[in-house]
């Protein structure tokens, strides 16, 4: 398929694409080598042909199933256009700060605000990152963050601040400097129990770790193989010899913005879904784009969620 174009609809720029094109591209990107059967694998393929059959439909000469690209991904049984998909794809490939549901119901014309709600989570589903072991390395900042919204007045709740908060706990994994990989996770509790055996599922052992004074790091750091450095916030210090998180910083600043502004409200049932999304967009965040939005498509494959599973 040739170059996507696009247009600009109320500051946003989307894909201009007819459900055809859409398929061919998602096909083009699942597919790099041809199409493969869903259902067994085989290559022995070929496409169904005829007024009453379904467009993109195939069928295998081994098994002799039939099947489209879509399934085994996020968008099987969907009953929105694929190009209605890959311009939501995009948008939320494309947006800094997130793309609340309801702004995706009102620029892609979706019928129900329940549909473009489930539509956002399947799709930060697809942007969901399954770091490998030592996925981060070099310099690898890591910090913590709570959030939420600030409790209502007179609703009788105490207004704890920092780790004293009823807030979500959210802690970010982050290598240092321009370009770098990012994992971020809701968690339970910041404790070494939590966050320990993350820091050792995605941090390479030959980094070096750089946090803040929390004493849970102190006795974390001994596991990497670069050294462990302080930054001691309670003391006024937010950086030494090049050291600190400034890095983490940015990106919770980035993620409580989105929340706020773009958002306004996340529960914590949900909050590791745009966990997902934002860490995507931050470490793919030197890619055109159109890149990430492919790249977001790519990650489609072999992922499903279901209206009444939205905790798989």
């Amino acid at each position: 398929m040739g170059q996507i174009t696009g247009k600009s609809q109320k500051g946003q720029w989307i894909p201009n694409l007819t459900d055809d094109q859409a398929r061919e591209h998602i096909e083009k990107l699942l597919w790099p080598n041809g199409p493969s059967c869903r259902h067994c694998g085989s290559i022995n393929v070929y496409r169904m042909q005829g007024a009453s059959v379904r467009r993109g439909l195939l069928r295998c000469r081994d098994c002799e199933q039939q099947f489209t690209v879509t399934v085994g991904t996020i968008f099987e049984d969907t009953h929105l256009p694929l190009s209605v998909w890959v311009n939501a794809i995009h948008m939320m490939a494309s947006a800094k700060k997130g793309v609340s549901a309801l702004q995706l119901q009102r620029q892609l014309g979706i019928g129900s605000y329940r549909t473009a709600w489930h539509l956002g989570h399947r799709i930060r589903l697809a942007m969901k990152c399954e770091p490998q072991s030592g996925f981060l390395k070099g310099s690898v900042q890591v910090d913590e963050t709570y959030v939420g919204g600030k409790p209502r007045p007179g609703d009788g709740k105490p207004r704890r601040k920092g780790r004293g908060t009823h807030k979500a706990p959210v802690m970010v994994l982050v290598e240092s400097g321009k370009g770098g990989k990012a994992v971020s996770r809701h968690v339970e509790k910041v404790d070494g129990a939590t966050l320990g055996p993350i820091m050792r599922e995605v941090i390479d052992k030959k980094a070096a770790l750089i946090t803040d004074e929390l004493p849970v790091y102190k006795r974390l750091g001994k596991d990497f193989e670069g050294g462990h450095h302080v930054v001691n916030h309670a003391q006024g210090e937010y950086s030494r010899g090049g050291i600190d998180t400034n890095t983490a910083e940015s990106y919770f600043a980035l993620l409580k913005r989105g929340v706020i502004g773009s958002f306004h409200h996340v529960s914590k049932k949900h909050l590791h879904r745009y966990c997902d999304e934002f860490s995507f967009r931050w470490s793919e965040r030197t890619s055109e784009d159109s890149e990430r939005r492919d790249l977001a498509v790519k990650g489609t494959d072999g992922k499903r969620l279901m209206y009444r599973q939205p905790m798989g």
